[in-house]
């Protein structure tokens, strides 16, 4: 703000996160707009609380699609594990929130979410609305990570995966091309593995599993 620019920065290792929801556009159309809002607006919130205790950033939204990213402004060696927590987290606040609805015959809002890590370049752009954003790679992989998954799951790349396997149960999908960068395996995350989860679904962390995150 007082100068007017902001440098850039390098950063060698965070996780982008990507959330978006199913067939948005169609259940655009059976809401009003102020209901619409309302409702994207309770959940970011709660994606917000989420984000911010598993100590990401959230980047920005875009219509129903939601970004954020471990490991910035300031680094840390524990943004993989701390984004595919998060993402957990919130799609395990999505299905129970769903499951009720569902009971009630109310509309669901579905949600994919794709997760990877690597390298970015950060900054503020803009002169009067100031936005932080990054770019790179990284980003444009995270972002074929939640178009490739599956509703109600988390997808990750292999980077994310060999970052977080030895602590958390997860399922090999397959290789999916991206854009000018080749084939990539992906996995979805179901969950911690017991011996390093707090509760029976493999949704919070013990202090184990705490202890050793802390160490990195």
């Amino acid at each position: 703000k007082t100068k007017g620019t902001a440098t850039t920065r390098y950063y060698k290792m965070v996780t982008v996160m990507f959330a978006d929801f199913k067939d948005f556009t169609r259940i655009s159309k059976t809401l009003d707009p102020k209901d619409l809002v309302n409702i994207l607006d309770s959940y970011f919130a709660k994606f917000d609380e989420i984000i911010g205790r598993h100590y990401l950033e959230k980047i920005k939204t875009i219509g129903d699609a939601y970004m954020a990213a471990g490991g910035l402004p300031l680094r840390n060696k524990s943004n993989p594990f701390d984004a595919v927590l998060a993402a957990l987290e919130i799609q395990d606040f999505m299905n129970k929130l769903n499951d009720a609805k569902a009971i009630q015959n109310l509309p669901i809002w579905e949600l994919r979410i794709g997760i990877h890590t690597g390298p970015v370049v950060a900054g503020v752009i803009g002169r009067k609305k100031f936005l932080y954003d990054i770019w790179g790679e990284t980003v444009n992989i995270a972002s074929r990570m939640e178009e490739a998954g599956h509703m109600g799951m988390v997808n990750i790349s292999e980077a994310t995966y060999d970052y977080i396997k030895n602590y958390f149960e997860c399922i090999y999908r397959g290789k999916i091309e991206a854009k000018n960068i080749g084939k990539i395996d992906m996995y979805f995350v179901t969950r911690l593995k017991p011996e390093y989860s707090a509760d029976e679904y493999g949704i919070m962390p013990n202090e184990k599993f705490i202890s050793i995150i802390n160490k990195l």
